[in-house]
């Protein structure tokens, strides 16, 4: 498989290219070791123990700021083509409510139409304050992240707390831990609050931070994530 088509590759391509902008080539030697055997032919074990390796280093070799960047530019992107509008009328209206609730509900939308969930399941995921719009606070939004689609209908229907965990991530890599039984840094997850943080950065056009809150990967039912507003919105 290519590296456009081959998940394991392709993300490691990213996160090396994050590694290097924010440490340098020497940096990324170092993180990167043992990653050329990789691909999504290699078996889940293999991969689980160079990701904590890699964590393991990365923490080692780099501040807790600059593991931050790392993550996040790691992340997968909202399509810039769905923010335009939102982009465009806070450009105009510097009004982060309205953009808030355009957001929500183009959300919406995904759900009853993308998804074709029913009304009583649509409730109670906007209820719980999931998805990409997540709830806005005075200075901050706290971002919850819906389980992955394709495991939606299960993960809501699965009583036992450890199996939901599992369902939950959009990231094999962390299924894949969490079904083992294994452990890994929760400073991986920086690469899904890169998510949040990429959406908002898009429409505010502002550099923002973002905090994690809790994580499937210490036990928490969810994963939520603080963005961190600037003063003037």
């Amino acid at each position: 498989m290519t590296d456009q088509t081959d998940f394991e590759r392709y993300w490691l391509t990213k996160f090396g290219d994050c590694i290097e902008v924010t440490g340098g080539p020497a940096v990324r030697q170092q993180i990167m070791q043992g990653s050329q055997t990789l691909s999504d032919d290699a078996t889940r074990q293999e991969v689980i123990a160079w990701t904590q390796g890699s964590m393991q280093r990365l923490e080692t070799l780099l501040d807790e700021d600059q593991q931050k960047q790392v993550m996040t530019g790691c992340a997968c992107q909202y399509p810039k083509s769905a923010l335009h509008e939102m982009r465009q009328t806070y450009a105009e209206t510097s009004d982060i409510r309205l953009v808030h609730q355009m957001l929500l509900d183009q959300f919406r939308s995904f759900l009853k139409h993308t998804l074709e969930l029913p009304a009583e399941m649509i409730a109670e995921i906007l209820g719980r304050g999931w998805g990409a719009a997540g709830i806005l606070e005075e200075e901050r939004i706290i971002a919850t992240k819906i389980p992955k689609s394709s495991y939606l209908r299960q993960y809501m229907q699965e009583t036992d707390p450890g199996k939901k965990r599992a369902l939950y991530c959009h990231c094999p890599r962390i299924r894949d831990v969490l079904k083992s039984g294994e452990s890994l840094s929760t400073t991986y997850c920086y690469c899904g609050a890169g998510f949040y943080k990429g959406l908002w950065e898009e429409i505010l056009q502002q550099p923002l931070e973002v905090e994690l809150l809790q994580s499937v990967l210490k036990g928490d039912e969810v994963c939520q994530v603080a963005v961190h507003l600037p003063e003037k919105v």
